[in-house]
């Protein structure tokens, strides 16, 4: 009985490790959350190099390295669209370098709190 119930415990601890394994270098954390238009109240962001913008992006970035196996470089937001409700959505093109100096972009939505400016990242994937 005691040897079923160890068995048990690493069978449970493997499918554990497997099911939480970290994202490979390069592979989308999230989902694709909105498949929205601008009709669904979204706007484009007009200024783009607005400092609260570009710290956004390179937070958006740090995030991902916390969950992925390598590190990728924050270079610059590209692109982004807002929608504002109670608080703000974001979905900002969002410009990296990967560790072997690759360049590359990735869409990267995410949700702050107007007046907490807490934010968090509901999906960073790879924009082919």
């Amino acid at each position: 009985m005691r040897t079923t119930g160890i068995l048990l415990v690493v069978v449970v601890a493997v499918m554990y490790a497997i099911s939480t394994s970290a994202t490979r270098c390069g592979d989308s954390m999230g989902h694709q959350l909105w498949h929205t238009t601008v009709d669904d109240g979204w706007e484009p962001i007009v200024n783009i190099n607005d400092e609260h913008i570009q710290e956004l992006g390179g937070w958006a970035v740090s995030e991902f390295n916390k969950h992925v196996n390598c590190t990728v470089k924050f270079n610059k937001v590209l692109s982004g669209r807002q929608k504002l409700v109670s608080d703000v959505n974001y979905e900002l093109i969002i410009d990296v370098t990967h560790f072997g100096g690759e360049d590359g972009n990735y869409k990267a939505e995410l949700y702050e709190q107007e007046l907490t400016k807490k934010g968090q990242l509901l999906s960073f994937t790879k924009v082919k």
